[in-house]
């Protein structure tokens, strides 16, 4: 009868972060008080990293390392590349679907991709102050340095966790 009252407890706490509200401030991160078992579980994770990318945080290993999975945590919150596998940090797909929603999350990416004019420059063009994570390389490019130069934001809009 525990038992029971324990897994029905657990089903709840996944329906929760499957219907979630995107706008809660706390969606998603019920991630971390449910069973391990629902931790491990993707459609659940992918559902929780849809709402709040941090989630990403109380994965099951195995999960974190899931392409997919880091990909919408990074389209629903860029800052998550920080926390990223160095793997991802080195993937071509998931840096740039951060940098176009935040250029200076840039800072993360590889060494390798921070000399990738495709990256850089889609970095720039969404904030130019990604220039300065640039390789020096790129820092001597006349189309990244122009779109840089077009696409200065103000520091307010700068949000490091």
């Amino acid at each position: 009868h525990r038992s029971h009252q324990y897994h029905k407890r657990n089903l709840k706490q996944a329906a929760i972060i499957m219907t979630n509200p995107k706008d809660d401030l706390f969606a998603g991160l019920e991630l971390q008080n449910v069973d391990e078992s629902f931790q491990k579980d993707k459609d659940i994770l992918l559902a929780a990293v849809q709402q709040n990318g941090w989630a990403l945080e109380y994965a099951d290993e195995s999960l974190k390392k899931d392409k997919d999975v880091v990909l919408a945590a990074v389209k629903q919150n860029v800052w998550t590349l920080g926390n990223a596998y160095e793997a991802f940090k080195k993937d071509k797909d998931v840096v740039l679907a951060a940098v176009q929603q935040n250029g200076l999350v840039l800072h993360y990416a590889d060494k390798l991709l921070k000399k990738d004019k495709d990256v850089v420059l889609a970095a720039v063009q969404q904030d130019g102050r990604a220039l300065q994570y640039a390789d020096k390389s790129l820092k001597k490019d006349k189309d990244v340095v122009l779109a840089a130069v077009q696409n200065i934001k103000e520091e307010s809009s700068c949000m490091f966790p």
